[in-house]
Order: C-alpha cells, then structure tokens, then sequence
C-alpha cells in the first residue's frame, strides 16, 4: 500500500507501506525531509538504509513486547501482536503529529488527531487494568493506546477536556506510582521543571496520572533520537555532545536542565532513566526546539535489595547514557552543585511517609516497610548534602 508519511499537515516522504509486516518496503518520494523524525532525518544522506530505519522507527511507536502482562492484553484486543494496533488509527499518538495517510486518502489530520478528538479508552482500560477483563470491540481499538510504549500496564483518558497517562506498578511492585509522586514532590521544591504525578485508584490498585505534557503544536524528540546522528562515545562524552547539540539549537541553560534530571536521580537512585525517558520538546510547525522536556518517568526508584534493623543496602546502578555507572560517579560529572539548597527537601520525607500511610489499607505495605522506605529517601537527601 502506498502512503505518505505525515507530520500533522505537512508531507514527509511517500512509501511503500505492508501491512501484515508493517513496515515500509521501499521510499517512493522524499517530500518535506526536514520536518521526518529527527531519527530518520539523521539517517538521510548516510550509509544507512532509512527504508529500514523507518521500519524500526514505525513499529517502535507500538506497545513493546515487553509489556506487563501483554498475552493478557493482546487476547483481550483480540489480536496475536502489538504491531496490528499501529494501523488501527493510522499510526496516532499523543507524543507528536506523525501519522500514516494512504496516498488514495482524503483524510484530514484535524479530523482525526487525539489532541482534539476525543475517544473512548474505558475498554482498553478494562484490558489493561481489570483481573476480569473482557474482549474488547473493534471501535474501541481506535485510541492512542495503541502507541505507547514502555513496560508498565497504562491507559490514555480524558478527564475535563485533558489527556491524562495512566500508569501502573510491575507486576507484584507497588512502589512506581508513589516513586512518581515523589519525584513531583521533590521537583517542585527545588523549583525544577517536572511533570506533575498524582494518585488514582483503579480496579483497586494504586496508579500515577498525569496530564500529555505535549500539545497540537509540539513533539516530543527523545533523547537517543537527539544522538543519533552522532558517533557513540564514553559515558562523559555522550553527556557532553548531547548538551552541545541542544545548545547549537537555541535551548538556553540546557547543562543546568539537565543535571536538575540527574540530581533528582541521585537522590531518588533512580536506576531507568534510559535515552528514551528524557529528551526535548520541539515544534512541528516551525521545527523550533523549544526545551528540554519536562522531568518524566521516575518510578523505577529506591529500590531496597535488603535491609535490616542497623541498615539499607542499596545494590542499584544508574543510567548516564550509554553507560551504566554507579550514583557516585553520576553525580561527578553535575556543575555547580552548590545552587541547589537541599533544606527545601527537609519536610518532604514526612510527606512521603503520610502518602504512603494513606494508601496502606490498598498496598498492604507494613509499617516497617515504609520506615525503611522513607529511612532511605532521608539517607539520600542527607548524602546530596554531603557531596554539595
């Protein structure tokens, strides 16, 4: 099938598109290329084949085969793999503009985006969420469900006219949701851009929910896509090339930005922050890179191999790029530690500990749990302060 890749109104390229392997077999026509994915815009011009970068580009937009419970979910879509979601509508998503428009199409972007239309995620949130579930009807597979990625159960709804993310702990881990919250917390007193997390409780567990961070007018450009028209490198020099290429394209203060993410992760010992969970915010209209994104993405946090009364031993690494480095040699690579006043974090392990208490008679956490839970969050603090 012919079609022509979209960024909301404008003509990226025509191809040969095949549905039962969705992918793309062959790039007809090159159109408006500087307004492609920034991934499949490096790849023009090289030795790459982009015709294959686009296919992994496409089908990377679907739901990962690494998706908390996934036979589940996919029995109850009725279908035998995530990828057949992505034709459903048109390869849509709430994280930019790009979608897929059939060459034979009179179709319009305004017409069928997610930004202004609504839909009816009650199904797919049934599917994902409820021990009972149910098979779900074709019309409800029409959603932006159907491109999200990462490995937690979540669902897209709409709650007074705003796009909200859903988003559940793994498996039997309670901890994700309340992780979010707290980086929120701690976000907002160090006064560093963040999305704001809440809690809601569904199908009588708890999850985080917070609003797209991203609009009609923008999309959201990870960061390995940022990176890749650029050799790998080291650890130290994959940060630094980074930071360059933000700062060649007009992002303003983008070092300190970005080490207020990977203060945050110190503190919180966040062990996932990998190149697709942060990045920038550009327009699609006039191709501006306009900031870095808003910190998202933290509930892989404070995680307690084991402990006793005397002590928590933490046996967790983080992620500084391409390298997996300890929380120690991170935090040598931030500048100007100093501007940071670590006392406005003094009230929020008591904060912490009362959220956690709130919802205890749902998460089943003991009161011993949480003391060690929150004794590791005031041992963190404390080591920022001590390396400031």
């Amino acid at each position: 099938m012919e079609v022509i890749l979209m960024n909301k109104n404008t003509e990226v390229l025509i191809a040969e598109y095949n549905t039962k392997l969705k992918g793309f077999e062959e790039i007809i026509e090159y159109k408006n290329t500087e307004y492609a994915p920034v991934i499949i815009k490096n790849s023009i011009g090289t030795d790459k084949d982009v015709t294959i970068e686009l296919s992994k580009w496409f089908r990377g937009r679907g739901i990962p085969n690494h998706r908390d419970n996934l036979e589940m979910l996919l029995a109850r879509l009725n279908i035998t793999m995530p990828e057949e979601l992505l034709d459903k509508v048109f390869g849509l998503s709430l994280s930019d503009q790009y979608w897929i428009k059939p060459t034979n199409s009179n179709i319009k972007y305004k017409d069928i985006n997610f930004f202004e239309n609504d839909f009816d995620s009650f199904e797919f949130t049934e599917a994902a969420f409820s021990n009972k579930g149910r098979s779900m009807s074709e019309e409800s597979l029409k959603t932006p469900n159907n491109t999200t990625d990462g490995m937690l159960k979540k669902s897209w709804v709409i709650k007074d006219g705003k796009r909200y993310l859903l988003k559940g702990g793994f498996r039997n881990e309670l901890m994700q949701p309340f992780n979010e919250v707290l980086a929120s917390m701690i976000c907002e007193r160090l006064g560093f851009a963040h999305v704001v997390y809440t809690l809601e409780i569904l199908k009588e567990k708890v999850v985080s929910s917070c609003e797209c961070f991203i609009n009609t007018d923008t999309e959201y450009v990870p960061a390995y896509q940022v990176l890749s028209g650029t050799d790998r490198k080291y650890a130290a020099g994959d940060y630094e090339t980074y930071i360059s290429i933000l700062e060649k394209n007009g992002i303003t203060n983008a070092r300190e930005k970005l080490n207020n993410m990977f203060i945050l992760d110190y503190i919180m010992l966040n062990e996932d922050r990998h190149l697709n969970n942060f990045g920038i915010v550009r327009d699609v209209n006039t191709l501006e890179w306009l900031d870095l994104a808003p910190i998202f993405d933290t509930g892989e946090s404070l995680g307690i191999v084991s402990y006793d009364s005397d002590e928590i031993i933490i046996n967790g690494q983080g992620k500084f790029f391409y390298n997996v480095d300890s929380f120690e040699d991170i935090i040598k690579n931030m500048d100007n530690l100093k501007r940071i006043d670590v006392s406005k974090l003094d009230d929020v392990v008591r904060e912490f500990d009362n959220l956690l208490h709130q919802y205890q008679n749902i998460t089943n956490l003991s009161d011993n749990h949480i003391q060690k839970i929150c004794s590791l969050l005031y041992s963190r603090i404390n080591r920022l302060k001590s390396v400031i």
